[in-house]
């Protein structure tokens, strides 16, 4: 039973640790794209000059200010399956409760 007492903590704050951070992809475009490798998903801070399709929205909540990169790779492995060549973050910034958040529109060049 104290085994069990000990474990309970930890395994709860792992649990809302892992818990916190969200990537949503919602699929605004009609039609298929093949998905695409996550690791060339491209993570932009302005639109691009290239003709482009948008594939949908990306709403991200939840990651500490620290973690940018875990962030975009969060991002880049949502957007993938979309067939998204790159993600446009649109607005970023930090929550009260000191975590980021960010909006954004998955796009396939043409």
């Amino acid at each position: 039973m104290k085994t069990i007492t000990r474990i309970l903590p930890v395994v709860a704050t792992i649990a809302l640790l892992a818990g916190c951070a969200v990537v949503d992809v919602t699929k605004t475009a009609q039609g298929y794209f093949p998905p695409t490798n996550p690791n060339t998903v491209m993570i932009l801070k302005t639109v691009p000059p290239r003709k482009y399709v948008e594939l949908g929205t990306v709403t991200v909540t939840g990651f500490r200010p620290t973690e940018s990169a875990l962030m975009h790779n969060s991002i880049r492995t949502k957007a993938a399956p979309l067939g998204a060549d790159a993600v446009v973050l649109t607005e970023e910034g930090i929550l009260p409760n000191s975590t980021k958040w960010a909006t954004g529109v998955a796009i396939k060049f043409q």
